[in-house]
């Protein structure tokens, strides 16, 4: 356990709000395509021991679990946490799902054969303690794997979007330096034997126009969500039309949908 200055408990609080915003489940419905990739390339085996940090509603251990693995998941949202147990509950899987925080793992050194975290663990506000903790928890041997927006990708430029209009917290390093390579190389330096580190393609696919996607993403998603809520009419307005023309921008379908890549790392390490 550690200590917290009170300028970060409140910054954590502030964090937990934004992501029990909106509804999670809903919005992660899109990107299960997406989600399922990445859990194939992970080719896990039966009774392997998981845990998924920032598992969200469930995306990747609820599918893991039903191949067999072991899966443990942890979650800052308390209420992702308790759409991802009604899934395990409704598919009868034996599933751990904790409320947890990944700079603050409560679990034993060692305990796991795969540390896996899908566009979660990035948002935590300190990242050498993240980085600490995933090459803690997971067994020598094992495999860390993250996926984490780039700077440059969509999401990235989506993130800076939102932050021309609400600026963010000022304690907080920028999350999508976890899709950077050299600030990933450095965060993950102890206790690592071999880091690979790939980039990839997420796909986004709504069958309605970029406007409808702004409001999908206004009322579902926890961080477009707060960064609407915190603006006046003015400011909301002209935060819709700046996404708006962002999704419009970068929008490759033709049949009145909207659809997109959005660039990821993959970061794949062993411990030694």
């Amino acid at each position: 356990m550690t200590t917290m200055s009170p300028e970060m408990e409140s910054l954590k609080a502030r964090l937990k709000a934004t992501w029990m915003a909106g509804d999670y489940g809903h919005f992660a419905k899109y990107l299960e395509p997406g989600a399922l990739d990445f859990l194939a390339r992970l080719a896990i085996a039966p009774g392997t021991t998981m845990l998924d940090v920032g598992c969200g509603a469930g995306q990747i251990a609820i599918p893991a679990a039903r191949a067999g693995v072991q899966v443990t998941g942890v979650d800052i949202a308390a209420n992702s946490i308790e759409q991802a147990r009604a899934r395990a509950r409704a598919e009868g899987l034996a599933v751990r799902l904790e409320e947890g925080d990944a700079e603050m793992l409560d679990f034993a050194d060692d305990s796991f054969e795969l540390v896996v975290s899908l566009i979660g663990a990035m948002f935590a506000p300190r990242p050498e303690r993240v980085a600490a903790e995933l090459v803690r928890v997971c067994r020598p041997g094992g495999r860390i794997v993250m996926a984490n927006w780039t700077p440059e990708g969509f999401i990235g430029q989506m993130f800076k979007t939102l932050g021309k209009h609400v600026p963010p917290p000022p304690l907080m390093p920028s999350p999508l330096l976890w899709g950077n390579e050299a600030a990933v190389r450095e965060r993950l330096k102890d206790g690592i034997a071999e880091l690979t580190l790939t980039k990839r393609q997420y796909p986004f696919d709504y069958p309605f126009p970029p406007a409808e996607v702004v409001t999908f993403f206004r009322t579902y998603y926890g961080p477009t969500n707060r960064a609407f809520a915190a603006l006046d009419a003015a400011g909301q307005a002209a935060l819709h039309a700046d996404l708006q023309q962002l999704w419009a921008q970068h929008n490759l379908s033709t049949d009145g949908g909207t659809r997109y890549q959005a660039e990821y790392l993959e970061v794949l390490a062993i411990r030694q």
